[in-house]
C-alpha cells in the first residue's frame, strides 16, 4: 500500500517556522487534493489553522515544478499524473495553546491538525513521520505517543496521525507504571518541577479510571505533554496522550512538600479530566464524531455528556483517591454551584443547546455570555451529580453513574460504534429499567436547575445558599461576618485607578445604572475606590442610590447606582452524616 513519508523539521526558531516535507509515491491519480483540517477535534471552533502555511511548492522527484491550483482557504488540486510528487511547505506556528503549533527558543509543540497536509485521494494510507532537528537543537529529545521505529515514527492513517501530538525541546520528564502501563509526563522548559511528587499523586487516578472501565485498557502507554508558561489554562484529549498548558510556578518545585495548594489541585484535577477522555470522547463518543468532517463545523447536542459527566468525575475521583479531603471536595462542587448560580444565561440556553451551539457561543464568548448561554462543562458536571442521585434512589442503591458509565463503555465504547441524541434515557430505560426522560427533559433539553437541594441529604450532606462575602467570592465555604449586603450586579477588576467593569449581570444594580463592559468605575459618591473599597462602601450606605464617577471611552459620566439588597448566590455544603457521605463518595 501506498505509504505517505512526512519529514518535519525546525526552520527558524526566531521566525517560528516548522518546514515540511511530504512525499507521495507514484499512483494511479491523475489529480491529488491537498487540505489541512479547519478545526481540532476536542476544540469545537472553526481555527483555520491553514492560514498559517506560507509557502507551498510541488515538484516531482526529479525537481520539475508541478502546476497546483488553490480551491478555497484549505485545499490545493495538484496536477498528478501518477507520478511521484514532493510537496514542500512551511508553516508559522506561534499558538501558545493545546490546539495548534507552538516553536520558541525553548521548544516546539505540534499538534498534527495544523500541519500535516491530508491527500484525500489516499487518506486511508499508512503514514510515516521523520522529524529532523538542526545543529542548534541537537540538544532537544522528541516526545510523542506515535508508534516509533528506526528512527521514524508510524501511523496506519491520517486520522491517526493526527491524533499524536509531538514534542521536541528542552524540558523535563518523568514517568511511573500502573497496571503494566507506563505513564509519561514532559514538562516544557527547565522549570525545577516536582516530577515525582506529581507522578505519585498521579498513580491512585490512573488506578481509579483503569478499574472503573470494564475490558482491556485501551492504552499500553500515555503521554502528559504540559506547556508550561507564565499564565494560561488548557486540555486536549488524544486517545493516546494529552497535550496541558499550565502556568509554571502553580506546579509544586523540586524539595517543595506540604499540602497541596489549591492551583496543585486544579492540575492533578486537569489530568483527571483529560485521562478519562480516553475511555469518554475518544472512544466512546457521538456518532457524528466517529469520523468528522475537519473542514467544517459537526454539531451534536450530546457535549453536556461528554464534557460534564468527565467534568464530575475530574473532581470526585481525588476525592475517592483521598488526594483531596471530603470538604475540600464539595468545596469544588459548590464553587462550580455558585458560577451556575451567578448566570443568568442558564434559564436562557439548555445544556442540550449550549453542545449544539459551543461552535459559535462557547467557544467564542463574549461579555454578554453570563448572561445567554450556559456552560455544558458546569452544568452538565451538576447533571452527573443529580443522575447518580437519582439513579441511586430509583434503584434503592443498586444503580449509580458508574454502573451506567461501565455500560455505555460495554455498548458504545469498547467497540466504537458512537453514540445517539438519546443514548442515556435509552441504557438507563433498557438495562435498567429506569425511566430518566423526566429529569433529563427538565434539565437537559429545559432550563431547569438540577435539584440537588432535595437529593443531597440522602449521601448524608446538606446544600445552602448565603450572600457573596466579596466580589471575588467564589463561594464553597460557610457565611462570614463580612458580606455583600448591597451588590454592585457586575464583575470588575482593579485599574491603575478605580475599576474595570468585566461584566454586567441582568437585572442586577450595575445593569439598572447603565453601567457598560469596559467602564472605569473611578469614584463612588467622590471617594476614588479599588475592588475591595467599593464593595465597603456599598455595604455602609443607608441611601437608596449613590453616584459614580466613571470613563467611558474617554468621556466622563455620573451614573446613580441603586442599592439593592443582598442576594443568595454563594452556595455551600455541610455534611450532617459522615459515614452516609463517605459510604457514597467511595461507592
Amino acid at each position: 500500500m501506498t505509504c505517505l513519508h512526512y519529514t518535519l523539521s525546525v526552520q527558524s526558531r526566531a521566525d517560528h517556522l516548522f518546514s515540511l516535507r511530504l512525499a507521495i509515491p507514484a499512483g494511479e491519480q491523475q489529480v491529488l487534493t491537498l487540505t489541512l483540517p479547519s478545526w481540532i477535534p476536542g476544540s469545537y471552533m472553526v481555527r483555520d489553522f491553514a492560514k498559517n502555511i506560507i509557502t507551498l511548492k510541488v515538484t516531482t522527484v526529479d525537481g520539475e515544478t508541478v502546476n497546483v491550483q488553490k480551491l478555497d482557504k484549505q485545499t490545493w488540486q495538484v496536477d498528478a499524473r501518477q507520478r511521484a510528487l514532493v510537496v514542500d511547505y512551511t508553516v508559522y506556528a506561534f499558538d501558545l495553546s493545546v490546539r495548534a503549533a507552538y516553536l520558541c527558543d525553548e521548544y516546539g509543540f505540534v499538534n498534527g491538525t495544523s500541519v500535516f497536509l491530508s491527500v484525500a485521494e489516499l487518506k486511508d494510507s499508512p503514514c510515516k513521520v521523520s522529524i529532523s532537528l538542526s545543529d542548534a537543537t541537537r540538544d532537544w529529545s522528541i516526545h510523542t505517543s506515535m508508534p516509533t521505529g528506526q528512527g521514524n515514527y508510524y501511523c496506519e492513517n491520517y486520522a491517526e496521525l493526527i491524533d499524536h501530538p509531538i514534542f521536541m525541546g528542552q524540558c523535563v520528564h518523568d514517568s511511573t507504571t500502573v497496571q503494566g502501563i507506563e505513564f509519561s509526563f514532559v514538562y516544557s522548559g527547565t522549570t525545577p518541577v516536582n516530577t515525582r511528587r506529581i507522578c505519585e499523586d498521579m498513580v491512585p487516578i490512573c488506578e481509579h479510571h483503569l478499574s472503573l472501565f470494564p475490558g482491556p485498557p485501551p492504552v499500553k502507554r500515555y503521554l502528559f505533554i504540559t506547556l508550561l508558561s507564565d499564565t494560561g489554562f488548557g486540555g486536549l484529549e488524544h486517545k493516546h496522550s494529552t497535550a496541558l498548558l499550565y502556568p509554571r510556578f502553580d506546579l509544586p518545585l523540586k524539595r517543595e512538600g506540604g499540602a497541596k495548594t489549591d492551583q496543585y489541585i486544579t492540575f492533578l484535577s486537569l489530568c483527571c479530566h483529560e485521562l478519562f477522555h480516553t475511555w469518554h470522547v475518544k472512544r466512546l463518543r457521538p456518532e457524528v464524531m466517529l469520523k468528522p468532517n475537519l473542514a467544517a463545523e459537526v454539531y451534536t447536542r450530546q457535549l453536556w455528556i461528554y464534557e460534564g459527566f468527565t467534568s464530575f468525575y475530574d473532581d470526585v475521583t481525588l476525592a475517592r483517591k483521598g488526594l483531596i479531603s471530603p470538604e475540600k471536595y464539595l468545596e469544588i462542587v459548590a464553587q462550580n454551584l455558585t458560577r451556575l448560580q451567578v448566570s443568568k444565561g442558564r434559564f436562557k440556553q439548555s445544556v442540550a443547546e449550549s453542545s449544539f451551539d459551543a461552535w459559535t457561543k462557547f467557544y467564542k464568548q463574549d461579555a454578554s455570555a453570563p448572561n445567554s448561554i450556559v456552560s455544558y462543562y458546569t452544568k452538565g458536571g451538576i447533571i452527573a451529580f443529580g443522575l447518580d442521585l437519582l439513579l441511586r434512589r430509583k434503584s434503592q442503591g443498586k444503580v449509580s453513574l458508574d454502573t451506567l458509565m461501565q455500560q455505555l463503555w460495554r455498548q458504545y465504547g469498547a467497540n466504537e460504534t458512537g453514540t445517539p441524541d438519546d443514548v442515556i434515557e435509552r441504557v438507563c430505560q433498557q438495562s435498567f429499567g429506569i425511566d430518566v426522560s423526566d429529569y433529563l427533559g427538565r434539565v437537559v433539553y429545559g432550563t431547569e436547575d438540577v435539584p440537588l437541594a432535595e437529593w443531597v441529604g440522602d449521601i448524608g450532606i446538606s446544600l445552602h445558599t448565603r450572600p457573596k462575602n466579596s466580589l471575588s467570592d467564589r463561594g464553597g465555604q460557610p457565611p462570614t461576618a463580612a458580606y455583600q449586603k448591597h451588590p454592585l450586579g457586575a464583575m470588575v477588576k482593579n485599574a491603575d485607578t478605580g475599576v474595570t467593569v468585566q461584566v454586567v449581570f441582568e437585572g442586577g444594580a450595575a445593569s439598572a445604572a447603565g453601567l457598560q463592559v469596559n467602564d472605569k468605575i473611578i469614584a463612588l459618591n467622590g471617594w476614588v475606590v479599588t475592588d475591595v473599597l467599593l464593595q465597603r462602601l456599598l455595604n455602609q450606605t443607608d441611601a437608596s442610590e449613590v453616584e459614580l464617577t466613571i470613563v467611558r471611552d474617554g468621556r466622563v459620566l455620573l451614573l446613580h447606582l441603586p442599592v439593592t439588597q443582598e442576594q443568595q448566590d454563594a452556595c455551600y455544603f455541610t455534611i450532617e452524616d459522615k459515614a452516609a457521605f463517605s459510604a457514597w463518595l467511595h461507592n
